[in-house]
C-alpha cells in the first residue's frame, strides 16, 4: 500500500522554463542558445550547472544567486509556473487520505515561495534546508523519515531517472517517473525507468493509478 507520496519540485510540479530564460538574460546569452547548450549538457549526463560554465567558466551558482538578489532580479516563481496538472493532482491525492510532500533540490529561499502557493501538502523540504542534495542516499533517508519511516509505503515522483528514480529505489522507495521537462525527454535510461512502479506523461494520471494500486492491496 502507498501511504505517502513525495514529489520532486523543479521539472515535476514546477515548470522551470521561465526561470532558465531569466538566467539567459542575466548571463547576456540568447535564450535559444542557452537552451541548446542545456540540452547538450543533459544528454551527456553532466551537472546542469555546466550549462552556465560554458558561457562563464568561473560561474558559481550560490554567488550568482546572491548577485541576482542584490540586483533586484532574484530567482522566483509563482502560481503561473506550476504545471497545470500539479495542484489538481496534489488535491486528489490528499482527498484519498494520503500524506503528500514536496522534496527537491532547491535553495532554502524556495521554501517560503512554495508555502505562499498554499498547495495541499503536508511537508515541504529542500536540499539546502535539509543540508543534503539528491542523489545522496541521505536525502531519500530524510524523505523516508518525513513520510512515516517505512520506505515501501512511500512513492517518490520525479522527472529524472538518475537523480530521482535510481537513488530512491536504492533506499527502498517506490517510484514514479514522469516524462516531461529536459531530463524527461532527453535523458533516457530504460533499465532505470523499467524499475519504476509507474511511468506517466502527466500528473493527471497519478491519482487513479495510486487508487487502483491501493485498492488491489498494493
Amino acid at each position: 500500500m502507498i501511504n505517502a507520496i513525495f514529489f520532486d519540485i523543479g521539472g515535476t510540479i514546477l515548470d522551470e522554463s521561465r526561470e532558465f530564460e531569466t538566467w539567459a538574460d542575466w548571463l547576456g546569452v540568447p535564450r535559444h542558445t542557452l537552451s541548446a547548450v542545456f540540452g547538450a549538457v543533459v544528454a551527456r549526463g553532466q551537472d546542469w550547472q555546466e550549462t552556465f560554465r560554458t558561457f562563464r567558466t568561473d560561474f558559481d551558482l550560490a554567488t550568482e544567486r546572491e548577485r541576482r538578489a542584490a540586483a533586484g532580479q532574484p530567482e522566483t516563481f509563482g502560481e503561473a509556473d506550476l504545471y497545470p496538472d500539479a495542484r489538481p493532482c496534489l488535491t486528489a491525492l490528499k482527498d484519498q487520505g494520503l500524506f503528500v510532500g514536496l522534496a527537491g533540490n532547491q535553495p532554502a529561499a524556495a521554501e517560503p515561495l512554495l508555502r505562499a502557493l498554499d498547495l495541499p501538502v503536508d511537508v515541504i523540504g529542500t536540499s539546502q534546508g535539509w543540508g543534503v542534495t539528491k542523489p545522496a542516499p541521505a536525502f531519500f533517508d530524510r524523505v523516508v523519515r518525513e513520510g512515516g519511516g517505512d520506505p515501501s509505503s512511500i512513492l517518490y515522483v520525479g522527472d529524472r531517472p538518475d537523480n530521482d528514480v535510481r537513488p530512491a529505489i536504492a533506499v527502498g522507495l517506490k517510484t514514479c517517473l514522469i516524462r516531461r521537462g529536459p531530463w524527461g525527454h532527453i535523458l533516457d535510461l530504460p533499465a532505470v525507468a523499467a524499475q519504476s512502479l509507474f511511468r506517466i506523461d502527466s500528473l493527471d494520471e497519478l491519482p487513479t493509478l495510486v487508487a487502483k494500486h491501493n485498492a488491489a492491496g498494493g
